[in-house]
């Protein structure tokens, strides 16, 4: 059985250059997010009804999904948001499922930018939350995505509290914009991992609360 240690965090945070640190080191990443990307793209069928439902507002020149259109719309229209959710997620979850089973390192990452909201904490063996300050938070998204605040702030308001994350956290990396600090974090990790997932799978304990490790 694999071992399973979810990556979360808030937009902006810096999920991504933590989880490409440990894809260097051989790591298996499972990222939600690429899933929901490459099913928006790939199957006819959920983007069908994606266009149909929203309409040709999020649409590109092409006849594609804007996934920055659609984020917006869902943004300012929560039935909408909930209706992609229900529609997206259970085939998220069927293709991580897949991939979980086809695992060949010893441990995997599963990104997981929703785990709070969707209540998910159960479902792996632990939980590494990668933290930053709302301030910090708003300056990456304006600057990443050329957005407005206002915008900004609706993203983050929507998404699980940073106490909500902090709360249910093993392994918390906390993102002061030092690569090296969290290079040198996911090297020890990655050896922390590697330790818990040998002896659960040994001993087919789960040892997920018995440590809590944070880097500043």
């Amino acid at each position: 059985m694999t071992y399973i240690v979810a990556l979360t965090g808030g937009i902006g945070s810096g999920k991504t250059t933590c989880s490409n640190h440990f894809k260097k080191l051989g790591i298996d990443i499972i990222d939600t997010d690429v899933i929901a990307k490459n099913i928006l793209n790939n199957n006819i069928t959920i983007s069908y009804a994606v266009k149909k439902k929203i309409g040709k507002k999020i649409l590109n020149t092409d006849n594609s999904i804007n996934r920055s259109l659609l984020r917006k719309q869902i943004l300012n229209n929560p039935n909408d948001r909930l209706w992609l959710e229900d529609l997206l997620h259970p085939k998220i979850y069927k293709e991580t499922e897949y991939q979980i089973k086809h695992v060949k390192s010893i441990w995997c990452l599963w990104v997981v930018p929703l785990l709070v909201e969707k209540r998910l904490e159960n479902k792996v063996n632990r939980i590494l939350l990668v933290d930053i300050s709302i301030k910090e938070q708003i300056k990456r998204i304006i600057k990443r995505d050329k957005i407005h605040r206002t915008e900004a702030k609706k993203i983050i308001a929507i998404q699980a509290t940073r106490k909500q994350r902090i709360s249910i956290a093993d392994d918390i990396i906390f993102n002061k914009k030092n690569n090296t600090n969290m290079r040198l974090s996911v090297h020890y990790l990655n050896l922390f991992y590697i330790y818990l997932s040998t002896k659960y799978k040994k001993n087919k304990i789960n040892v997920k609360k018995n440590y809590l490790t944070k880097f500043y």
